[in-house]
């Protein structure tokens, strides 16, 4: 099976924004997708209203909101890959609802985030940032004093996902202790220790750094209550998301001397783009580390990500496997050689792939490949069939009740 859509290939469209890796041009092209534009910014809304009618593939980064809107404006869209771990800026619901699968990449970054992790403890712990503030002014600063090393001391991580678990590995063969805490019982990396309430990990860490999503449950998770549960001296390390840390009350423990550094990479508002104003409390505090949402920047990782996501649009378009999608449900499948194959997606209610399976057998069409999933909003079924009923099955499978998306993939 060679993978040829319903559309020529030559005449999908793709876009590609917010200087998305040049690799992921490379990869489409040699899937042999030729109409590809990559811009370097994140378009204003009206913009990207325009410029989305007639897109097939969309690409972001973190910054572009696709909303509801912009959905609508993007009649032949048929996926949408987030280059970036989340998804926060995509309209998930309204994507389902529109048919529109949205793919990201939530591991190729963790490495990147993990080493720039342990290079702030290191960083913090010897008070670095201070004393090279002090050397560029014309001061020299050679004390030991509060300088630490890292092997020894307790490293308390919140939120034990992919991130959170490399940065225990390396933590680990660094000689530190390696506590964490989640929500869910996870099984440990090396010889960390799981700790069951908030409050008996943060008493306990010389160095705590975050790995949790940005949601309501995390909003200010760190706030003036449990920043005082915290050990005197301590550092705090935020590469998550810029609103779990209550940075106002973060800055008044740091100046009185309660907290012994910072490394905040995220924040609750952040310039739009590159040369504009950053304005934060945390500014001018010795011993704290700001720096402008770079945790996953590396070109490693951007190649990573690149490769990920431009292969999952690539996959569903040509085989309609959505493995990996959060708006239509995950579907995987081989492909059969002599067969046509058709993709449906619908509201998932009841009767569906019932009057799927009637129409085709009023039209005695033999099904040689049948496969669903749903997920609470949208059903998603891929039909493989004789090639001489394909034209015939698609007009039939267009007029069942409650459809949201239809296509002959090939």
């Amino acid at each position: 099976m060679t993978g040829i859509t319903s559309y020529p290939k030559e005449k999908i469209r793709i876009l590609l924004l917010e200087n998305i890796a040049e690799d992921a041009v490379k990869q489409f092209e040699r899937s042999g997708y030729t109409q590809i534009e990559r811009w370097n910014k994140s378009p204003a809304e009206k913009d990207l209203l325009k410029a989305i009618r007639q897109v097939h593939l969309l690409g972001i980064r973190s910054k572009t909101q696709i909303t509801e809107q912009v959905l609508r404006s993007a009649k032949q869209l048929l996926a949408l890959g987030c280059y970036c771990i989340g998804t926060n800026q995509v309209d998930l619901r309204s994507a389902g609802l529109m048919g529109i699968p949205v793919f990201n990449s939530p591991f190729p970054n963790t490495r990147s985030v993990a080493e720039l992790v342990i290079a702030a403890s290191i960083l913090l712990l010897r008070r670095v940032p201070e004393k090279n503030t002090a050397a560029h002014a014309g001061i020299w600063m050679k004390k030991a004093e509060h300088s630490f090393e890292l092997r020894g001391k307790t490293l308390g991580i919140i939120g034990y996902g992919n991130i959170g678990m490399q940065v225990s590995v390396l933590a680990e063969a660094l000689g530190m202790r390696v506590l964490y805490y989640d929500i869910e019982t996870k099984l440990p990396m090396g010889n960390a220790r799981q700790i069951h309430t908030l409050r008996s990990l943060l008493g306990q860490a010389d160095v705590i750094t975050l790995h949790v999503p940005g949601d309501a449950s995390t909003e200010q998770l760190l706030d003036k209550t449990t920043i005082a549960q915290m050990k005197k001296g301590a550092v705090v390390i935020n590469y998550a998301r810029g609103k779990v840390v209550d940075h106002e009350a973060l800055a008044k423990a740091l100046r009185s001397g309660k907290l012994g550094g910072a490394a905040i990479d995220v924040f609750p508002v952040e310039p739009f783009s590159n040369g504009d104003t950053f304005q934060s409390v945390l500014q001018n505090i010795p011993n704290v580390l700001l720096t402008p949402h770079i945790g996953g920047s590396t070109e490693e990782a951007q190649k990573n990500i690149s490769d990920d996501v431009t292969n999952k649009l690539i996959q569903f378009l040509e085989y309609g496997i959505s493995s990996g999608s959060h708006s239509v449900p995950a579907l995987h499948l081989p492909p059969q050689k002599n067969r046509h194959r058709i993709l449906h997606i619908h509201q998932n209610v009841p009767g569906v792939l019932s009057e799927i399976t009637h129409k085709l057998a009023a039209e005695k069409i033999n099904i040689s490949g049948q496969f669903l999933n749903t997920n609470n909003l949208i059903g998603y079924v891929v039909i493989d069939v004789d090639k001489n009923a394909s034209a015939t099955a698609l007009r039939s499978l267009k007029t069942v009740k409650n459809t949201i998306k239809t296509r002959l993939l090939y």
